[in-house]
């Protein structure tokens, strides 16, 4: 039973989900340390004579983050080495690696000086693996938390973004089906605290708020419980990967939930979960299920498949060096149930308490904290920055040299008396199989070039929170460059509630030369009033700046003029006059049908997508400039290559304009997969190539 619901769970992630192994593979990991002793390829530090910590990795490497602390909850930061104590499966481990972590979130700026803006991915990844920045998740678990605590508990969650976070922290926001690949750790803490603002539970709330939910609605409302916690603990898994992929040293996860459970009481299962009372004959009866030994058994065999569940999540959250945090918002909660909801007493204290368990053993499991049964969510939330901000960096060459794949307890000690100490409680050794593909050789490295452009498939084109954005350059007018800005709203998260006022209506543009004066300013679409509705699916505009650097100035206005989303982008652009070939910006286009791909042909302002993932029902085409000295253009080819690089079979560029060459490529004869269109350019002034890739579904 419990492999059918994961089995639909993971069905309807499919469609809106981009898998945590895919994000994973935008980053290279270092070969892993055993079991997943923090993160994968993540080494222990050690300490030379006189020096800064080396740090190095291995098969047989842990290391472990440990918190030591007063009665008070405060750091103790005056410890050695030799005040250390490992132990692993009852044997005693010699510490070779030790430093004390100290993190202040950039109140206190370095030799660097202030911390810089995340404005693109890479930004993101070369800020996030600092070793002076902390990492912040926030899970907002709406399938498990009831809209009236999500509404108080809002509040209190964005009141610590504010207050709490430093300059240089970064944080990241997710809901149970947001895909991963839209997650942005950014510095922008006021756009974080706002969108935390808009958070609604709907535990216990089964309307169908998008497609995927309404493959499941009517099913019975046990199984929607069960899907949903699958979702949820799946996606959760995802950012914790997706955490470790950007950051090596501890991060933190702040988990807001008011826990699990894989049953519901019977006064609530019902037939169909979005019709209450649905072919269920206990809906009235608040004493149904207690004293019930069948309701036992059902229970302990629910709690069982619950456990290996969790036990996925925190053994992630142990390869990936990520402390859990589980915050519940119910404050000091006497029930579970509402009582319209017509559950006895004893049964809704049962429910509740295994819920809180769930939450307490998640933190645990992992060296994060449950911040449970207390209303001042801040407070208890600001242990959350202690933890982060001073630690010991502990490790040590395993002796046990285990490749069981079974888990191995640490446990450490500290000589000094009257102090606390946390340290997470083991790992997952590797197995075999594991060990075998970590110390085999590396596989033959794809071409740069290629690599490059099958990472743009996920990665895609440079997004906010509420638009996508394209910009393509190409040659202008007496030696200036024409650059090309396009956006389109991004599409809602499923189940995010539309509101009034939040839908882009138009964005305002402004290009800064290099001098700092205005090349252009203008809202997009041109001449689009200061309010009003919004502009069509697609916008575009064009204007022509010198070569060298400029600043865009981006802003994104919703349909009662408020600002949704800002941005400041540098753009180097490039001098397409020079008598080297080069190439303009490819525009791509998705069409249906022959009629539509001649549309965009022929329609010198249509607008291309920086999607690069279609139908094989799809037709693709493909616009691209090439430029070289004098009046001949240069000469284009072009060929179709698989995800290793190999190429499989040309294809025509037909002439649409003077130096413009088109490719129009019907995708029914590709299977499923990733390519690489490569377009080569040949004239006087040499040979460029383009590459753009490109991903085919069913």
């Amino acid at each position: 039973m419990a492999r059918v619901l994961r089995s639909i769970a993971l069905g309807a992630l499919f469609a809106v989900l981009t898998t945590f192994g895919s994000s994973a593979q935008q980053s290279k990991p270092a070969q892993p340390t055993p079991g997943g002793q923090g993160q994968a390829g993540q080494p222990g530090t050690q300490q030379p004579s006189g020096g800064t910590p080396v740090f190095r990795g291995g098969i047989d490497i842990v290391r472990v983050d440990v918190i030591v602390t007063d009665k008070a909850g405060n750091a103790v930061t005056d410890l050695k080495q030799s005040d250390f104590e490992i132990v692993e499966d009852g044997q005693m481990q010699t510490i070779d690696s030790f430093r004390l972590i100290e993190l202040n979130g950039g109140l206190m700026p370095g030799p660097d000086g202030p911390p810089r803006p995340i404005r693109s991915d890479l930004d993101e990844e070369t800020e996030a693996a600092r070793d002076d920045v902390r990492l912040f998740g926030i899970f907002l678990d709406d399938y498990h938390v009831r809209q009236g605590t999500s509404m108080s508990a809002r509040q209190q969650i964005s009141r610590f973004i504010e207050t709490q976070l430093g300059p240089s922290d970064m944080v990241g926001l997710m809901y149970p089906l947001q895909p991963v690949s839209t997650i942005r750790f950014s510095r922008n803490h006021e756009v974080t605290s706002k969108a935390v603002q808009q958070f609604l539970g709907r535990k216990y709330d089964y309307t169908p708020r998008n497609t995927i939910e309404e493959q499941y609605a009517y099913y019975p409302t046990e199984v929607v419980e069960r899907i949903r916690n699958q979702v949820s603990l799946s996606a959760i898994e995802g950012m914790i990967v997706h955490m470790g992929t950007l950051k090596e040293g501890r991060k933190a996860l702040l988990l807001v939930s008011e826990g699990y459970s894989n049953m519901v009481p019977p006064q609530m299962r019902d037939q169909m979960a979005a019709i209450r009372g649905s072919g269920n004959t206990a809906v009235n009866d608040p004493f149904a299920g207690q004293n019930d030994p069948n309701e036992s058994r059902a229970s302990f065999m629910a709690s069982t498949d619950l456990q290996n569940d969790l036990r996925q999540v925190f053994a992630a959250a142990n390869r990936h060096n990520v402390a859990i945090y589980a915050i519940d918002p119910r404050g000091l909660a006497t029930n579970e149930f509402d009582i319209n909801e017509n559950i006895g007493g004893a049964l809704d204290r049962e429910y509740l308490s295994s819920t809180m368990n769930t939450l307490r053993q998640l933190a645990e499991e992992s060296d994060g904290r449950a911040i449970v049964n207390r209303n001042d969510l801040v407070l208890g939330m600001r242990q959350i920055m202690k933890d982060s901000s001073a630690y010991y960096l502990l490790g040590y060459t395993s002796t046990i040299r285990a490749t069981d794949g079974k888990f191995h307890e640490i446990k450490v000690r500290v000589k000094r008396p009257g102090v606390q100490v946390r340290a997470r409680k083991g790992y997952w050794a590797l197995t075999s199989a594991d060990v075998k593909i970590a110390t085999a050789p590396p596989k033959p490295e794809l071409p740069k070039a290629v690599e490059s452009a099958l990472s743009s498939i996920t990665a895609g084109p440079k997004s906010s929170r509420v638009v996508r954005t394209w910009i393509g350059t190409e040659r202008g007018e007496n030696g200036k460059t024409r650059v090309t800005f396009v956006w389109e709203p991004m599409p809602k998260t499923p189940g995010e509630r539309a509101r009034p006022g939040d839908s882009p209506a138009r964005v305002a543009l402004t290009a800064l030369g290099e001098n700092g004066g205005p090349v252009y300013r203008g809202r997009v679409p041109e001449g689009s009033p200061a309010s009003g509705a919004a502009a069509p699916a697609g916008s575009r505009v064009s204007f022509e700046v010198p070569p060298g650097k400029i600043q865009l100035r981006i802003a994104v206005e919703g349909t009662e003029a408020d600002t949704l989303d800002s941005e400041i982008r540098e753009l180097s652009i490039p001098d397409l006059t020079t008598p080297e070939t080069k190439f303009g910006t490819p525009q791509v286009f998705r069409a249906r049908n022959v009629r539509e791909a001649q549309q965009a042909r022929n329609d010198p302002n249509a607008v291309p997508t920086g999607l690069r993932e279609f139908s094989r029902t799809d037709r693709v085409l493909v616009k691209v400039a090439a430029y070289g000295p004098g009046t001949v253009p240069p000469t284009m080819t072009a060929r179709v290559l698989n995800r290793t690089g190999a190429p499989m079979n040309d294809l025509a560029v037909t002439p649409a304009a003077p130096s413009v060459g088109v490719i129009d490529m019907p995708l029914a004869g590709f299977a499923v997969g990733e390519y690489v269109i490569e377009i080569t350019a040949s004239g006087p002034g040499g040979d460029a190539k383009e590459l753009i890739g490109f991903r085919v579904t069913g």
